[in-house]
C-alpha cells in the first residue's frame, strides 16, 4: 500500500514551486536536456536543494506536467462553477492557460511525460473533459460558433503559448498573448460570417496522431 506524503513546510513548499517555475520557463528555453543546475539557479536554489525535492530528470519533468495539468485541470474547474455562462468560463480559462504555460512547456517535453502515469491520466482527462462540456455548453448556448472544436481551442492555446521569435523580452510576449487570446475571442462568437478551412480535429484525434507516432 502506498504511504501517504508527508505536507511540506512552508519553506520547502515555496522552493518546490519556485523550482517547477523556473523548469517550466528554462525547459521552454532549452527543451528537455536543459541543465539542472541553470533550473536551480534560475529558481535561487542550490542544485542540492532541487535534488532533495527531484531525486533525477525524470522526476523533475514529471512533476512540471504533472503539476502544470492539475493547474489547469482546476482553473477550469473554478471558472465552471464561478461564471454565469459557459463562453465566459471558457474566455476566464483560456487566459488562466497562458499563465500557467502548460501550452508553452508541454510541446517542449511531450515525448519525456508519462502519459501512462495513473496522477498525469487522471489530471488531463478530468481537464479536458470539463474543457468539452464548457465548448458543448456554450455551443447549445448560442454563444459560441457551432464549428469550433475542443480541440481548436487547445492548439489555439498551444500556439498562443509560445514565445515571440526575435527581441521581444519574455514578459512582453506573454502580455501579448492575452491581447491577441482577446482578438480571437471575437472570431470565436456565434454569428461570425465564414467557414472556417482545415479540419475539425479533436482532442482524440490529437491523440491518436502521438500514439501512431514510431518509438
Amino acid at each position: 500500500m502506498a504511504t501517504k506524503e508527508r505536507p511540506l513546510r512552508a519553506d520547502a513548499r515555496d522552493n518546490r514551486d519556485r523550482i517547477l517555475a523556473a523548469a517550466r520557463e528554462v525547459f521552454v528555453e532549452q527543451g528537455p536536456g536543459a541543465p539542472l543546475e541553470d533550473i536551480s539557479r534560475r529558481a535561487g536554489t542550490g542544485i542540492a536543494t532541487l535534488y532533495r525535492r527531484f531525486p533525477d530528470r525524470k522526476a523533475l519533468t514529471r512533476a512540471v506536467a504533472l503539476d502544470a495539468l492539475q493547474r489547469t485541470r482546476d482553473e477550469v474547474k473554478r471558472a465552471r462553477d464561478d461564471e454565469p455562462t459557459a463562453f465566459v468560463a471558457l474566455v476566464r480559462y483560456m487566459h488562466r492557460v497562458l499563465d500557467i504555460r502548460i501550452g508553452a512547456v508541454f510541446p517542449v517535453l511531450l515525448e519525456e511525460i508519462p502519459f501512462d502515469d495513473e496522477e498525469i491520466s487522471t489530471a488531463r482527462d478530468e481537464g479536458v473533459g470539463i474543457m468539452k462540456e464548457l465548448v458543448a455548453t456554450a455551443q447549445e448556448d448560442g454563444d459560441l460558433r457551432p464549428d469550433v472544436t475542443h480541440g481548436d481551442v487547445g492548439m489555439l492555446l498551444v500556439r498562443l503559448s509560445r514565445p515571440m521569435p526575435g527581441p521581444i523580452p519574455r514578459e512582453l510576449g506573454e502580455e501579448l498573448a492575452h491581447r491577441h487570446l482577446d482578438l480571437i475571442i471575437d472570431g470565436l462568437r456565434a454569428g461570425r460570417p465564414g467557414d472556417l478551412g482545415g479540419p475539425a480535429l479533436t482532442f482524440d484525434d490529437l491523440r491518436s496522431m502521438r500514439d501512431d507516432q514510431p518509438t
